[in-house]
C-alpha cells in the first residue's frame, strides 16, 4: 500500500496556547491543559515525557524558575532540536523542538536520553589516577603538573613525535580548531580522531572525485528525491529522525527505496526492493547496475559530455561486469540488479546514500569512488533530490575533519607542505620559525635528493598508533616509538586489533584519558599504574558549532 500525502496544510495551536517564549507548549503541559492527564498516571505514562524527566522526588529537584535553552542533539550526525529545561544550572528535563527544520518535535530513543549524559551515575567528577591497581583522588593542579611534566620529559628524551594526540568527532569545530593548533604547538603531525576509522574512505573518495569530501545535498533535501537508494546503511536504526524525511520523499515524490544491504534491516523492511549481497561485493553491484544502464542507453549523456572526465574509461570497466559475473561475485540475481538500475534511471533525480558499511572495507575507497560514478552516469550531480549523501555517525565528524584534527593536514584541508604552515602562521600570529623550532630537527622521509622536514610529514593515523607503540624503533620513521597517548573524547572500542591495542597501552609510559565518562581505554588494559582519568564536559555545557552532514 502506497503512502500518499493529503495536503501540505502545516497543523499549529492558537496563539493563547504557546509559550511566552515562542517555542511552543511542552507535551507534558499539553495533557494537563486539555484535561487528558485527568485520565490517571497511566495514561501520562504513555507520553514520551516519561522519559525525559528525572525521576526523583520534588524535594531533590533544584528550585527556581525553570528557563527554556534551545540545543542541538549530538548522538549522531542528524542533528535534531532540543529545548532543555534548566533550572539555577540543572539540566532538569528536555523536549524536542516541534520548529526545528529536521526533527520537528520527533526524538529517537537515542535522542531522548542525551541528559542523561550529564547526570549519569558514572559521571567524572575529579582527576583521578591509577596507582597501584586502584583509582585515587587527586586535584586538578596535581594532573596537570604530572601529567606536563611527563609529557615534557617524554619530548625532551625521545622528541614530540612520541606524545601522541587523539582527539574528538565529538568536539564542537572551536574545541577542534584548538586541538589541532595544540599538536602543531606541541611539534607533531602524530594527531588523528574518529573520522580516520569511519569515513576516511569516504573523504578520499568523494574529495577524488570533485574535490570535496563532504555530503553533496542534504537530509531535508532528500525531500526532492524521485527515488532513495541506500547502501550499507541502516538509517532506521542509526539515524531514525533521518527516516521522517526518506519517507516524505515517498509520500510527496511515490519515490522508490532500494535497500542494498548483506543484511535484512529494520530499513529494508521499508524497502521497494531488496538487494542481498555479499559482504565487500559493493563495486560489483554498482558497476552491475552501470552495465544495464550503459546497454539500455539511459545513463545522461548531455551530463556527461559537459561535465565529466573519464567515463568512457569507466564504460570499458563495467563492460566487463556482465550479468552473470555480477551474479556470480555478489550473489545477486540478474533481474534484481536489472530492476534496481531501471528504477533509478526512470526516477530521476536520485539520491545515493551510504554510510559505514560502504566505507569499512579495505577497498572502502574503491566503493565511494563507484558510488559517485554512479552518480555522474544518471545526472545526479548538481541537482536538488540527487547527490552522494553520507550519512556520519558521530555529530560533528565534518566538522572535526575540516578543522584538521587529521595526522595529514592543517584547519581546512591546506595540507603540510610549507605554505601551509606559512598561511597558518599568519593566522596565529605565531613566528613560523618558533613553530618549525617546536618539531623534530632533520627529516624522516625524502622527496626525490631532498628531505622532507618533519612538519612536512604526515603523522601516524589513529588506526597505525598501535604500530606506533609496538614497532621495532630500528624500523620507525621517527626518532623514537611512541610513548604516551591521549584519548580525549574518544573510546578505541570501535578499532580493530583489540589484543595489539591491549598490548600496546600497556607498553605506553602514560596513558591520559579525557572523557565525562570513563570509557574503555580506562578499563581495557592490565596496567596498575601510569593511567589518568581527567573530567570533561559535555557537549551540553559547553559553546559551539557543529557541521552536521
Amino acid at each position: 500500500m502506497k503512502l500518499t500525502k493529503k495536503s501540505d496544510q502545516v497543523l499549529s495551536l492558537p496563539e493563547s496556547k504557546l509559550k511566552a517564549t515562542g517555542q511552543g507548549i511542552s507535551r507534558r503541559e499539553f495533557l494537563r491543559n486539555s484535561g487528558l492527564a485527568a485520565g490517571g498516571a497511566a495514561l501520562a505514562g504513555m507520553y514520551s515525557t516519561g522519559m525525559m524527566k528525572k525521576a526523583h522526588a520534588v524535594k531533590e529537584m533544584p528550585t527556581g524558575e525553570a528557563t527554556n535553552v534551545r540545543t542541538i542533539c549530538t548522538h549522531c550526525s542528524v542533528g535534531c532540536g532540543i529545548i532543555a529545561e534548566v533550572k539555577n544550572g540543572v539540566w532538569t528535563g528536555q523536549e524536542p523542538a516541534f520548529d526545528h527544520p529536521f526533527n520537528r518535535g520527533a526524538h529517537c530513543a537515542k535522542g531522548a536520553s542525551v541528559r542523561e549524559h550529564g547526570h549519569g551515575e558514572r559521571r567524572l567528577k575529579y582527576p583521578t589516577k591509577l596507582v597501584g591497581g586502584k583509582w585515587k583522588k587527586i586535584s586538578w593542579d596535581q594532573a596537570i603538573n604530572e601529567i606536563g611534566d611527563k609529557f615534557l620529559e617524554i619530548r625532551e628524551q625521545s622528541s614530540p613525535d612520541s606524545v601522541y594526540w587523539l582527539g574528538s568527532a565529538k568536539h564542537s569545530n572551536e574545541q577542534a580548531y584548538l586541538f589541532r593548533k595544540m599538536a602543531g604547538m606541541w611539534g607533531t603531525n602524530n594527531v588523528d580522531h574518529q573520522a580516520r576509522i569511519c569515513h576516511s574512505t569516504t573523504v578520499a573518495g568523494v574529495a577524488n572525485t570533485w574535490g570535496y569530501g563532504a555530503m553533496t545535498n542534504s537530509y531535508n533535501d532528500i525531500h526532492n528525491s524521485k527515488a532513495i537508494l541506500i547502501i550499507g546503511g541502516n538509517p532506521a536504526e542509526a539515524h531514525p529522525v533521518s527516516l521522517l524525511h526518506l519517507f516524505e520523499a515517498k509520500e510527496k515524490n511515490d519515490a522508490p527505496l532500494i535497500v542494498i544491504d548483506p543484511r535484512f534491516t529494520r530499513t529494508a523492511a521499508h524497502a521497494d526492493q531488496y538487494l542481498k549481497l555479499r559482504p565487500g561485493t559493493d563495486v560489483p553491484v554498482v558497476w552491475g547496475m552501470l552495465w544495464h544502464i550503459f546497454k539500455n542507453g539511459w545513463e545522461d549523456k548531455e551530463f556527461i559530455r559537459q561535465r565529466v572526465y573519464g567515463m568512457d574509461e569507466v564504460m570499458k570497466e563495467v563492460a566487463k561486469w556482465t550479468p552473470d559475473e555480477v551474479e556470480r561475485v555478489s550473489g545477486v540475481p540478474e533481474a534484481q540488479i536489472y530492476a534496481a538500475a531501471k528504477t533509478m534511471a526512470e526516477h530521476r533525480p536520485g539520491t545515493f546514500i551510504w554510510c559505514m558499511g560502504g566505507t569499512q572495507h579495505t577497498i572502502g575507497n574503491n566503493n565511494t569512488r563507484a558510488y559517485c560514478v554512479f552518480q555522474l552516469a544518471l545526472g545526479n550531480m548538481g541537482v536538488a533530490g540527487g547527490g552522494t549523501n553520507i550519512f556520519r555517525g558521530h555529530d560533528n565528524v565534518q566538522g572535526a575533519t575540516d578543522l584538521g584534527v587529521l595526522a595529514n593536514t592543517l584547519p581546512g584541508y591546506y595540507g603540510l607542505k610549507p605554505g601551509s604552515w606559512a598561511h597558518w602562521a599568519r593566522v596565529w600570529d605565531l613566528d613560523l620559525d618558533w613553530i618549525k623550532s617546536r618539531f623534530d630537527s632533520g627529516s624522516y622521509e625524502k622527496k626525490g635528493d631532498k628531505d622532507v622536514p618533519v612538519m612536512n610529514t604526515k603523522g601516524i593515523p589513529v588506526s597505525r598508533w598501535i604500530d606506533g607503540v609496538l614497532e621495532d624503533k630500528a624500523n620507525m620513521g621517527q626518532k623514537d616509538n611512541v610513548r604516551a597517548m591521549i584519548f580525549w573524547g574518544h573510546a578505541p572500542n570501535s578499532q580493530t586489533r583489540g589484543k595489539e591495542m591491549k598490548k600496546a597501552m600497556e607498553k605506553l609510559d602514560m596513558l591520559v584519558i579525557v572523557d565525562p565518562y570513563p570509557t574503555v581505554s580506562a578499563v581495557m588494559h592490565d596496567r596498575t599504574d601510569g593511567v589518568y582519568l581527567l573530567p570533561a564536559a559535555t557537549q551540553f555545557e559547553t559553546y559551539g558549532f557543529f557541521q552536521f552532514s
